[in-house]
């Protein structure tokens, strides 16, 4: 089977989870986390999805699953241990049109979660087509090995310099071109070092501007993400 990779824009999006265990707990977190309005049906939840409902950062249907809980949705998650309810819901979405994923069944999915690493803005998706969720997880332990929050500093340096740029320099050939440098450049290795002057010599010389014609935060320094910025990954296969 073959997969489309896609990073969806879901701020704002209405997104349905079926079942409130643990597999739904870390589907709802990513949602929630990428902005989606979610709601989930299910007679019990884990004391984490509990306290996410009570603060009324999801929607609680707490009731068995209905064929009519997917009308109006963006996206449904099934993750329960009913492979019924999970046939249902296949049927019910395909012919609604909204996209499912059914939990530890690739082959009854319309698209598959990647297993992703986080670093600010940097995402890094690791897929096997559902082959081996366990070989992507080992994947994406190697990649978070390999890039630090370094790289999620550099990538704000990077959305400033853009933003600088469209507003000093109206050639556009001009502007790819210094990005282009500084994204080629040692930019994550001078803020993991924590060496100020190297960076501000660095943007100067690319750009013609230095931290503070940037609007750059003075935290890029590496003890100021370590401690403000731990590792997030996500599971997925």
């Amino acid at each position: 089977m073959g997969y489309l990779p896609i990073f969806l824009a879901m701020e704002g999006r209405r997104c349905v989870v079926i079942g409130g265990g643990v597999i739904a707990t870390r589907k709802v977190a990513q949602l929630v986390a990428a902005g989606a309005q979610v709601t989930i049906v299910s007679p019990a939840l884990t004391p984490a999805l509990e306290k996410m409902a009570a603060a009324a950062s999801i929607e609680w249907r707490a009731r068995n699953w209905i064929t009519s809980d997917l009308d109006g949705f963006a996206l449904a998650f099934a993750a329960t241990d009913d492979p019924a309810v999970h046939r249902e819901a296949r049927a019910k979405a395909r012919s609604l049109g909204v996209l499912i994923n059914i939990a530890d069944e690739p082959e009854g999915c319309d698209f598959i979660a990647p297993a992703v690493v986080h670093r600010g803005d940097l995402q890094i998706a690791v897929s096997t087509s559902g082959a081996s969720p366990a070989m992507a997880a080992r994947i994406r332990r190697e990649l978070e090995a390999q890039f630090g929050w370094e790289h999620a500093a550099a990538l704000r340096v990077m959305r400033a310099a853009r933003k600088y740029l469209r507003a000093n320099d109206a050639d556009l050939a001009s502007r790819a071109k210094r990005l282009a440098r500084l994204a080629e450049s040692d930019l994550a290795s001078k803020i993991l070092d924590g060496d100020r002057t190297a960076i501000e010599r660095l943007l100067r010389e690319v750009l013609g501007a230095g931290l503070d014609d940037l609007a750059v935060d003075s935290q890029l320094l590496p003890e100021d993400w370590l401690r403000d910025a731990p590792p997030f990954a996500v599971r997925g296969g």
